[in-house]
C-alpha cells in the first residue's frame, strides 16, 4: 500500500493510530523513505489519509518509540539508520552465562530493581500513542500463548514498551543493552507436564494484564506492585528450578 494513499476503511478493530503507524512502517521498511529522508508533514500526512493531525502525532510517536524516526526541530521528522535503531552497548554484564539458573536469578534481581520504577513511571508519564503500543504489544504476547507460540520476542517487546513510556530513555537503553536475555524460558521445561505448561501460561497472562491494566488506569502504585509480583514470581520460579537442579546431581 502506498504511503501516499488513503486509508482503507476495515471493519478490524485496528485504531486509525494503529494502521497510520503500519503504513508508514512499511514504506520506511520498503524504502519508500529512505534512512536520512524526510516524512510528509503533518498537514500532508492529514491530508492524504483522511485522518486528523492527533492521529498522525500519535502515529508518529509510535515510529518513534521503536526508533525508526527521530524529530529534528524546525526541520521535521527523519527516518534514522538502521544500525540507530539499536541502542548501542555502553555496559556490559560480565559473567552472565544463561546456562546457568543462577545468572538467570541475578538478571531477575537486577530487572526488579529497573522495571519496577520503570512500570510506576509508565502509569505516571505514559502518552495515549504510547497506552495504544503497550496494549497493542500485550495482545501481542496473548496471541502467541493463545496460539502455543514462543512469546520471548512479543514478551520483550511488551517491556521495551513500558519502558519507553517512562519517558526517560535510560530505561530502554538498559533493557535493550540485556536484550532478549531479558525474557528467560528455563522454567517452562520441555519435561513439565503439560497441565504444568498450561498452568505457568495462565499465569504469565494474568500477571502481565495487572500490568498492563494499571498503566492503563494511570494508577502508579498498583503498576509498581504488578510489576514486582510478576518479577518476584519469576525469581521464585527459578529458585524452585535451582533447588531442584542441585538435588539432581547429589
Amino acid at each position: 500500500m502506498s504511503v501516499d494513499a488513503k486509508l482503507e476503511t476495515g471493519k478490524g478493530s485496528r485504531t486509525l493510530v494503529s494502521k497510520l503507524g503500519e503504513t508508514l512502517r512499511q514504506a520506511i521498511s520498503t524504502g519508500q523513505f529512505p534512512p536520512g529522508s524526510r516524512l510528509p508533514s503533518e498537514a500532508q500526512l492529514t491530508e492524504a489519509h483522511g485522518v486528523s493531525r492527533t492521529v498522525v502525532r500519535e502515529a508518529i510517536a509510535t515510529l518513534r518509540a521503536d526508533r525508526l524516526v527521530e524529530a529534528r526541530q524546525g526541520a521535521g521528522v527523519f527516518v534514522l539508520e538502521p544500525s540507530a535503531t539499536t541502542q548501542p552497548a555502553m555496559l556490559s554484564l560480565s559473567n552472565v552465562d544463561l546456562a546457568r539458573v543462577s545468572s538467570m536469578i541475578e538478571l531477575l534481581e537486577l530487572r526488579t530493581a529497573v522495571e519496577v520504577e520503570a512500570a510506576g513511571l509508565a502509569a505516571l508519564r505514559r502518552s495515549p500513542a504510547q497506552e495504544e503500543v503497550i496494549l497493542e504489544r500485550h495482545y501481542a504476547v496473548h496471541a502467541c500463548l493463545e496460539a502455543s507460540q514462543p512469546t520471548s520476542e512479543a514478551d520483550f517487546a511488551l517491556h521495551l514498551a513500558i519502558a519507553e513510556a517512562t519517558n526517560n530513555p535510560r530505561f530502554r537503553e538498559f533493557l535493550t543493552m540485556i536484550g532478549h536475555n531479558l525474557i528467560p524460558r528455563a522454567a517452562l521445561r520441555p519435561d513439565d507436564s503439560e497441565t504444568d505448561q498450561t498452568a505457568y501460561i495462565k499465569l504469565l497472562d494474568e500477571e502481565h494484564n495487572a500490568i498492563v491494566a494499571a498503566i492503563s488506569d494511570g494508577d502508579e502504585e498498583a503498576a509498581r506492585e504488578a510489576m514486582r509480583r510478576h518479577l518476584r514470581g519469576s525469581q521464585l520460579r527459578y529458585r524452585t528450578l535451582l533447588r531442584e537442579v542441585r538435588e539432581s546431581v547429589r
